[in-house]
């Protein structure tokens, strides 16, 4: 099969054949370690949006409660209230912003397919979350790119997204068999996203992972003559 893709998070063309399975061929780059589908086996943005739509995200399910706790509860404990958040890609039921809600900060929401509005894009915040939403984007270089112009200096980013472990546990893995997701990180690839951004990184569990966007330096202070 021929590859039509550069990287999508660094955008190197050192990209090796990475597994095959009965749906689609898997590339990863040489440099960040970014697992990917090439855009010529990606589903169409019609065939995403009735995927997602056969989703069961029940605002009142204490089970999908429980999960998303995982990315709010590092957040309640860590940011004084109130605080600015944006939830980015919040899917047609935007649990996790009604739990920051709850918790006595104030939330934006964005999703391309379920709240598309630009206008939320504007603003600084002092937290963003992204929550099962990377593994979805063909580019995340521009999703993050976009999302670290949006924090405030210091401000963390909270995704979460599985983590690729290696080759042989990648052949078994579920999680693969979306598809709708197309990009697949690791610890390192997450490690060469910190790099560029210049960001602080904490793994939280399994599949929480917060990149915290730097402080601006000091300004030097003027010598006194």
């Amino acid at each position: 099969m021929q590859l039509n893709s550069s990287c999508g998070l660094c955008g190197s063309v050192a990209i090796a054949h990475y597994h095959q399975d009965k749906l689609r061929h898997y590339w990863q780059c040489e440099s960040c370690q970014l697992v990917f589908v090439d855009e010529s086996e990606r589903v169409t943005p019609q065939q995403e949006k009735a995927i997602y739509d056969s989703h069961q995200n029940d605002l009142g399910d204490e089970g999908y409660r429980r999960f998303l706790s995982r990315v709010a509860d590092p957040i309640i404990t860590r940011i004084a209230q109130p605080a600015t958040g944006l939830d980015f890609g919040c899917g047609p039921g935007p649990l996790l912003a009604h739990m920051l809600t709850e918790a006595g900060h104030k939330m934006s929401v964005y999703d391309l397919y379920y709240a598309n509005d630009p206008e939320v894009l504007t603003g600084q915040y002092d937290f963003i979350t992204c929550t099962e939403v990377i593994e979805h984007i063909a580019k995340p270089q521009i999703v993050l790119n976009q999302l670290f112009s949006l924090l405030k200096p210091g401000a963390p980013l909270v995704l979460m997204t599985k983590l690729v472990i290696d080759k042989t546990r990648f052949a078994t893995w579920h999680y693969k068999n979306d598809l709708t997701h197309i990009s697949f990180f690791s610890r390192k690839t997450f490690a060469h996203a910190a790099q560029i951004y210049g960001s602080d990184i904490e793994f939280v569990g399994s599949d929480v992972i917060i990149l915290t966007k730097p402080e601006v330096p000091d300004a030097p202070s003027e010598e006194i003559l």
